[in-house]
């Protein structure tokens, strides 16, 4: 797919941030024959031994993986070092466990490590003559108008100006890029901080070099207020994120409070980390603060764009942040397509596009984060999933559950949102149907026995209860 078109090597493109999203960015109009020059902060992370920065495991999906396969290294990731997750895998607090698939068809997300994924995208932009890298370049001052960008070199502090014909920031959450588009008018920004933080511990292979769990799972260990997840990684260990709100982590002041913490809520993680372990790692480190970020529209006229993070960033808890930034660049890549490379209409065109969907999936990864962390233990919960099953298997077409559709296809976001709250008034519908009819036919059997208004009466608070708890609603979730 490389070369596709010369006519735009006369336009240059600056991509601010080479991380996962900026490294694509790159390499995608590389293909398009832009002459590109991507900026980064750090040092080139191949040539380090440790990347500075925290990081959440990563699960690819079906996004993630259609955005690889256009620039031609989906294989060398997904096929050489991705573990595949095939299902949930519940950790009671009694130490039993069970698994939920992700589907009945089933289909897995894959679990991958974030430096290996950027290193692969790093040596395919590479790989393209028309792209040149520039490590630590740390954008300090932007003039949109101009188009002009001033740099500073984080360890030497000399500056640089350079100039593009179109900026793209893909620096993250706090990007540079969008804070000087912050300073013009009719660019709507929020934040949120949630008051829950994260903590990222591990649990080593076992005495045998292999994994101490069963390896193709998310395992789960949801605990109502707070969580914790494992992720296997290709060295037989596994990434743990503790998740809980951040008076849970203040109060843990001491190895006794922690490990009564953890024997409470985690018995069967404590000889899976290892208690000294535990102890060392919890305390070197802390509880570390988790942010939403919503903005539109993403562009100014035709000199400056955001994408991933810098125009969305969300917690972590449907697995979709890395997915969205990639389906982003594949989204701009299409729209260039359809409306031949006119900058001037392709922007505008995707914010319009993109916006909808982005503030979608911001919103359903904090829904997941409830879902995660308690309403896997529920019977409710696990039949809801049993019907949904079901019902897509009679309907395949027109049934898909909220799941699938957000992590095994490319339906827009908001319209799986759209599509739940039709599925969710259909059962709602159903089963006050249903149970209307039960009342109904026991009113009229017990009438003799004069006990109806009792009967009804408790009959009557079921129905509520059962109604509430069996079609759980997104009311939350803005439609859009």
């Amino acid at each position: 797919m490389e070369g596709k078109s010369n006519k735009n090597s006369d336009t240059q493109v600056a991509v601010v941030g080479a991380g996962l999203v900026g490294s694509l960015e790159a390499c995608m109009l590389a293909q398009r024959g832009y002459d590109v020059h991507l900026y980064e902060y750090r040092e080139d992370i191949r040539t380090l031994e440790h990347v500075p920065g925290r990081s959440i495991n990563l699960a690819m999906s079906v996004r993630g993986r259609t955005a690889l396969r256009h620039i031609g290294v989906e294989d060398s990731i997904i096929a050489h070092h991705a573990i595949p997750m095939r299902a949930r895998m519940i950790h009671r607090p009694d130490g039993s466990t069970a698994a939920i698939p992700y589907n009945k068809d089933g289909q897995c997300i894959y679990s991958v490590g974030r430096r290996f994924v950027n290193e692969v995208l790093l040596t395919k932009a590479e790989s393209f003559p028309n792209v040149t890298f520039h490590f630590q370049h740390r954008l300090t001052a932007m003039d949109i108008t101009t188009r002009t960008m001033t740099f500073t070199n984080p360890t030497t502090e000399e500056t640089n100006t350079r100039t593009a014909d179109l900026i793209i920031g893909c620096d993250g959450a706090f990007s540079a890029v969008r804070k000087e588009m912050l300073k013009r008018a009719n660019l709507n920004y929020s934040q949120n901080y949630i008051p829950h933080g994260y903590m990222e511990l591990c649990i080593p292979a076992d005495k045998h070099g292999e994994f101490a769990m069963p390896p193709n799972y998310l395992h789960i260990w949801p605990r109502g207020e707070y969580m914790m997840i494992a992720l296997p990684n290709q060295d037989k260990s596994w990434t743990v994120t503790l998740f809980m709100p951040f008076n849970i982590f203040e109060s843990l002041t001491s190895p006794q409070i922690l490990m009564n913490f953890f024997q409470q809520n985690y018995p069967d993680a404590i000889p899976l980390i290892g208690e000294e372990k535990l102890v060392k790692d919890f305390f070197a480190n802390k509880g570390l603060p988790m942010i939403s970020v919503k903005c539109s529209p993403y562009h100014v006229g035709s000199s400056c764009l955001l994408l991933g993070d810098a125009a969305h960033a969300m917690v972590p808890f449907y697995g979709q942040g890395m997915n969205c930034g990639m389906e982003d660049c594949l989204v701009f890549d299409e729209l260039l397509t359809k409306l031949d490379y006119d900058l001037s209409l392709v922007l505008p065109a995707y914010s319009a596009k993109r916006n909808p969907d982005a503030e979608a999936i911001v919103d359903l990864a904090m829904y997941n984060y409830v879902e995660m962390r308690d309403m896997v233990n529920s019977r409710w919960f696990l039949l809801r999933k049993k019907l949904d099953n079901f019902l897509n298997l009679i309907f395949p077409r027109s049934w898909v559950p909220l799941y699938t559709m957000v992590t095994f296809s490319r339906e827009p976001y908001h319209m799986c949102i759209k599509k739940k709250q039709r599925q969710d008034k259909v059962l709602h519908c159903t089963s006050l149907a249903v149970l209307g009819t039960a009342v109904v036919g026991g009113v009229v059997l017990t009438w003799r026995s004069g006990s109806a208004s009792d009967w009804l009466h408790k009959t009557f608070n079921f129905v509520v209860t059962a109604g509430r708890s069996a079609v759980p609603y997104l009311d939350h979730v803005t439609l859009y």
